[in-house]
């Protein structure tokens, strides 16, 4: 998630790139990455640095590898713990050995911000924007069973759209205006998708948590509900506009049901403010499009809740067949355009 939260400099002693077998410690390719030609760096605390880049040829679904070799223990990493990928921790360098020597497994990617990959005639990237849902949370480590993941595999099957790339840059717990687990969408979206490179087009998926945390502790009144839901499409109003200053299209996704998940438990005024805010994201022409992942997995006799077979049991995330469901919900047609211009005006 890109959270620069280290608190003392970072040094890096040897770093690397190759590919990567999912959930095994074992790399091919690996070469050497160097910084202004040096093959060591110390990064400053929250800050983040860029390699020199590297010719390396890779194909759409690689899995990469990027092997750290730390001189020192970090005071507190910056890092991505619902990665849903796993980390393997050794002793002293190893970080050009093609098969690790007594790893120890851990969840998540550490001291990574981003891997950037240049394509002659690419099209460009798609950001998806949200919180754990697409995070994918329920989902296998090292499976690659997020929605994006199915999205990327879709996009890449379909002759119109096979250059775009997808960039997930979900969030655990992230909400519309308010910081948590993180940074808000508000504050975090010039940085996550305005100032990526080549980016065409952002898929917003969030306000689940701003629905949850409103009644999570506390009953909230009607004034509060109508605030939220005025704030948030005042929010998205804004989006809207920096995204198509940058010549990005944005996509609107609809909330998903939330009824039935113990943390939030939803009340009925919660599921009135989801509709009404759905309905928004459906009807305004705040978007440039719009995908229904409401429609997609909620259960038709219970509008309110996840379909039974979607569910990843704790009624607010789905499971790998809810997360299919999602990709497969997305038309690819909204891709396929040549023309890009965006809209200037929304109400």
């Amino acid at each position: 998630d890109r959270r620069t939260r280290s608190v003392a400099p970072l040094r890096i002693g040897a770093a690397r790139l190759g590919r990567g077998v999912p959930g095994q410690p074992q790399v091919t390719g690996n070469v050497a990455l160097t910084f202004a030609g040096a093959t060591a760096i110390t990064i400053p605390a929250g800050a983040e640095v860029y390699s020199d880049p590297l010719p390396l040829a890779t194909h759409a679904g690689d899995d990469l590898a990027i092997s750290l070799f730390l001189p020192k223990p970090a005071t507190r990493h910056t890092g991505h713990p619902g990665a849903r990928a796993t980390t393997f921790l050794v002793r002293d360098d190893q970080s050009a050995a093609a098969t690790l020597v007594a790893p120890e497994r851990v969840g998540g990617w550490w001291d990574l911000a981003d891997i950037e990959v240049a394509g002659g005639g690419t099209q460009g990237a798609i950001v998806a924007i949200g919180d754990s849902i697409t995070d994918g949370r329920g989902v296998r480590d090292d499976g690659n069973a997020r929605w994006t993941d199915v999205f990327a595999r879709r996009l890449a099957a379909n002759r119109g759209t096979a250059e775009l790339s997808v960039v997930n840059a979900g969030i655990g717990g992230n909400r519309i205006l308010l910081d948590g687990n993180g940074p808000s969408l508000m504050a975090r979206f010039d940085r996550d998708v305005v100032a990526r490179p080549n980016v065409r087009y952002a898929i917003v998926l969030e306000g689940v948590n701003d629905l949850g945390v409103l009644t999570r502790d506390a009953p909230a009144d009607d004034a509060t509900h109508r605030a939220l839901i005025a704030t948030i499409t005042a929010g998205y109003r804004e989006l809207a506009a920096r995204a198509h200053a940058h010549g990005i299209r944005l996509i609107g996704a609809t909330i998903t049901p939330l009824v039935g998940n113990d943390y939030y438990h939803a009340a009925p005024q919660t599921e009135a403010t989801r509709q009404a805010i759905n309905a928004m994201i459906r009807r305004s022409r705040i978007f440039d499009d719009v995908i229904d992942f409401d429609a997609a997995i909620r259960d038709p006799a219970h509008p309110d809740r996840l379909l039974p077979a979607y569910d990843g049991g704790d009624h607010l995330h789905p499971n790998e067949a809810g997360y299919r469901a999602m990709a497969d919900a997305i038309p690819l047609r909204l891709f396929e355009a040549s023309d890009l211009r965006v809209r200037r005006r929304h109400r």
